[in-house]
């Protein structure tokens, strides 16, 4: 029997668009814009991008003069880009995808996602206080310890990047230990089919999330598993990439959100991420509209390790070396790990000269391989997407 988490997940089409309207009219006073008089007419509001966000942040730190309430915490992600957080009941939405996962009252959540400066783990933290669950604050890393601690406090669910469970299964395999481990909640990465097949082997029903740190939880699959199905609290709109046309139905495009988050208001935030929505609603019973999930970027932005890789941080490490001529970053995988390799174009012979380099400008640790002058492709790419998604 499914458990909704509230009855807005049931409600009709009708009754989700009269109050998504007066919730997008609040937040585009809150924001001096004219109100609307329908959903559609947000197609002709301007896009706000990532750039854009990062440039006003710059002339008005810290959060480019949007109009933010019950302010509780200020997070940095890569840009940097800023970010508030909030206490208030479920202010990411991350509750309703945990409470679709199954996760509830008497489970102990392990929370393997990171906890400075990012918002990846407070989000989800406070998921599980929304639905009841209690939590190891594990983070990531000190991967034995994390096994020890999930024995000793028996814990029941875990939440992290979808290939980071695997890490941690495997050590508690190594230690001789059995996890009590039955739900998984995933998001910052793609989940495998083979990995969500690797989990359901060992006993752990998988579900992934689509989350950002600006936006919080903008979709989550059910255990229907086709599709993810659209927060109640925010509108998507699938537009041609690089501009604010909505693409006809069906086809992909980048996803570009309306956060109805009252303490910040993001109008028409373009993800970079590609999508496309799917006709019908969820077998499962919740009766919001479906995205087909993540597709790719509709730049040359990867998610690599749960981490965002730039076009420009790629630049800024040519520019740090005089002798590196050209760099490319290729995201591949390694069994169900994630991998970052970084060619450099260079007549240098030592790649330890520049690893420092590179964890230090792409935030990530990956091999360096050194090609000779000439030697990488001249087709535009910096960052190359090498992995499979089907």
């Amino acid at each position: 029997m499914t458990t909704y988490y509230d009855e807005l997940e049931t409600r009709s089409q009708d009754a989700r668009e009269t109050a998504q309207l007066a919730a997008l009219n609040a937040q585009l006073a809150k924001t001096g814009k004219d109100p609307v008089q329908d959903l559609a007419a947000l197609a002709g509001l301007p896009v706000l991008r990532k750039s854009d966000l990062s440039a006003r942040q710059k002339a008005q730190p810290p959060f480019g003069g949007l109009p933010v309430s019950n302010l509780a915490h200020v997070f940095q992600s890569p840009g940097p880009i800023y970010e508030p957080g909030g206490v208030t009941h479920d202010w990411w939405r991350m509750g309703r995808f945990l409470n679709a996962c199954g996760i509830g009252p008497g489970d102990i959540v392990q929370n393997c996602f990171g906890y400075h400066l990012t918002p990846a783990g407070h989000i989800f933290e406070s998921g599980a206080r929304a639905v009841g669950a209690a939590v190891l604050p594990a983070g990531t890393g000190q991967t034995e310890l994390q096994v020890r601690a999930a024995v000793d406090v028996g814990v029941t669910a875990w939440a992290g990047t979808p290939d980071y469970l695997k890490v941690i299964l495997e050590k508690a395999d190594e230690m001789g230990e059995s996890l009590k481990i039955t739900r998984a909640g995933v998001g910052g990465g793609a989940l495998f089919p083979s990995l969500r097949q690797y989990y359901a082997d060992r006993g752990i029903t998988c579900l992934q999330c689509y989350a950002t740190a600006d936006l919080g939880n903008i979709a989550y699959e059910s255990p229907a598993m086709e599709g993810m199905i659209l927060d109640e609290h925010v509108i998507v709109e699938i537009v041609t990439p690089g501009t604010g046309d909505p693409v006809a139905a069906g086809e992909v495009g980048e996803v570009v959100v309306t956060t109805l988050n009252p303490d910040y208001p993001l109008i028409r935030f373009a993800t970079g991420d590609l999508s496309a929505i799917l006709p019908g609603t969820s077998p499962c019973g919740r009766t919001n509209t479906r995205i087909k999930g993540w597709m790719g970027r509709a730049d040359q932005t990867t998610k690599i390790k749960g981490m965002f890789v730039r076009p420009e941080q790629v630049a800024q490490l040519v520019a740090r070396h005089v002798e590196i001529a050209r760099a490319r970053v290729i995201a591949s995988r390694d069994g169900e790990m994630d991998v970052m390799t970084v060619r450099i174009e260079t007549e240098a012979h030592d790649p330890a000269r520049f690893e420092a380099s590179v964890a230090d400008v792409l935030k990530l640790k990956g091999r360096v391989e050194l090609v000779p002058p000439g030697g990488l492709p001249r087709d535009g790419l910096v960052i190359e997407d090498a992995r499979k998604y089907d």
